[in-house]
């Protein structure tokens, strides 16, 4: 299957390359924004020219922050540009794969949520992120909303300027002091593992719909920079803090931990977040930059 992967030099997008490269059963191809921006209806035709089975969406605004004081930039790349792609793929006959966010929640529930759950995003990007959803069931004929939570991987998040993980333990490096909000709950997800879920995923051809792709398990902010130095083996004292505290534009859902619900069902499963924690630190210590992350 020719797998055409929009966003190929983001964070996602670069370990989406590697593994569907790594396997003969698919022919990648991928594209950056030099080769089509989604907010721009007429670069899409070279998505005709290429005549993918398979699109992969991973291009999106992401500074949450930044959203609230700039929403048109987030709908222009969340919700226009996931339209788009939805539209072309329906005209080339193309299975169209949107990646959506845990953020489309509120976080009242105060437990995982599932695929069943109603969203309320309570925040510009998140509003974005599932009018994007809505588009994209709504004009393809062929499509899968793939939702992702508080991604880190070793390309970094090129819209945030990094990930938390990296910034965490950048800040430690230079001797900073290191608040950490203690109060919002959600399931980091290392990136190469939901690379290599959806490969699986597409291979089995489930039906069109929702499904959530994260790291098994939650934590808070607070506990996930705890658990990167404890795996490290830094003594590294941390604040926790009350998100009220930080003051930003926009506000976060207090529990945004998803539940894999229908991936259970395929018999697919994803490794803990611990897991997929200690192996990144393994495999990706040593490209530590000292980027800052902007918005988690």
């Amino acid at each position: 299957m020719r797998v055409a992967i929009i966003g190929a030099s983001g964070q996602l997008g670069t370990d989406l390359v590697e593994v569907f490269g790594e396997d003969p059963s698919f022919e990648v191809i991928p594209l950056t924004h030099k080769d089509l921006d989604v907010t721009v209806p007429e670069t899409m035709k070279v998505l005709k020219e290429l005549k993918p089975d398979i699109i992969i969406n991973t291009a999106a605004y992401v500074r949450v922050d930044d959203a609230e004081l700039y929403p048109e930039k987030a709908f222009a790349v969340n919700t226009i540009g996931a339209l788009n792609v939805a539209k072309i793929s329906r005209d080339i006959d193309a299975i169209n794969v949107y990646i959506s966010t845990d953020y489309v929640f509120d976080g009242k529930k105060r437990k995982p949520y599932t695929e069943e759950d109603a969203p309320n995003p309570i925040n510009i990007y998140g509003t974005s992120k599932y009018a994007g959803e809505i588009f994209t069931r709504n004009y393809s004929e062929k499509y899968y909303i793939i939702r992702v939570a508080s991604l880190y991987g070793k390309a970094g998040a090129r819209g945030k300027g990094g990930n938390f993980v990296n910034w965490v333990i950048e800040r430690a490096k230079l001797g900073d002091e290191l608040k950490i909000v203690n109060d919002q709950f959600m399931s980091p997800t290392y990136t190469i593992d939901v690379a290599k879920t959806l490969k699986e995923f597409l291979k089995i051809s489930p039906e069109w719909g929702i499904y959530h792709m994260v790291n098994e398990g939650y934590c808070s902010w607070y506990e996930f920079a705890k658990t990167i130095f404890e795996i490290l083996g830094w003594d590294i004292k941390i604040k926790p803090i009350k998100s009220s505290e930080l003051n930003r534009p926009a506000r976060r859902p207090k529990f945004s931990a998803l539940e894999n619900m229908e991936l259970h069902r395929l018999n697919l499963k994803m490794p803990s977040w611990k897991d997929g924690l200690k192996r990144y630190l393994k495999e990706d210590i040593f490209n530590v930059s000292e980027k800052s992350c902007l918005t988690c």
